[in-house]
């Protein structure tokens, strides 16, 4: 059995610049105007933040195997809500194992204890996994050439997303 650990970024900074590549590679041709460049310099603004914003880490036997962050923005395009749950990224290899979920119930356990109430995402395809749990979609909106759902949690209703 695979041991997981999630962390935050603030301890395990050394994951910055493979997060950014990650992330990049993921999501950069979708959000206008974000390099490699600046999604490095977010994840770097991470390494002192324990509250929101933030970046949670998945180690997989001591191994980097994915993120997930909460924003307060997240694209300026969708700056009308937040915080934001954004990045929610687990390597190729080790997905459809349940470790996506891990991330996002440590994330929504993170915002609550930090005092949110309510997060929102975008996705442009993942509207069922969320939907499984408890996030209701809001809308569909254009950003840049793909068609994203927003998506809206209530963290203080959402007890089965019980931290792992």
């Amino acid at each position: 059995m695979r041991t997981p650990r999630i962390g935050l970024l603030a301890d395990a900074p050394t994951c910055v610049a493979t997060l950014a590549q990650w992330h990049h590679a993921q999501w950069g041709e979708m959000i206008r105007d974000w390099s490699l460049a600046t999604a490095q310099a977010e994840l770097q603004s991470h390494v002192e933040q324990r509250g929101v914003p933030t970046t949670l880490v998945l180690h997989v036997d001591e191994a980097l195997a994915g993120s997930v962050s909460l924003l307060e923005n997240d694209v300026p395009e969708f700056a009308d809500r937040g915080p934001w749950l954004a990045s929610l990224y687990v390597v190729p290899a080790l997905r459809r194992q349940g470790l996506g979920e891990l991330l996002l119930r440590a994330a929504v356990h993170h915002a609550r204890v930090c005092g949110v109430a309510a997060l929102y995402l975008f996705t442009p395809e993942h509207r069922a996994f969320y939907a499984r749990h408890g996030w209701q979609l809001l809308e569909t909106r254009p950003l840049g050439a793909h068609s994203v759902s927003i998506m809206m949690l209530d963290v203080s209703a959402s007890a089965g997303l019980a931290a792992p």
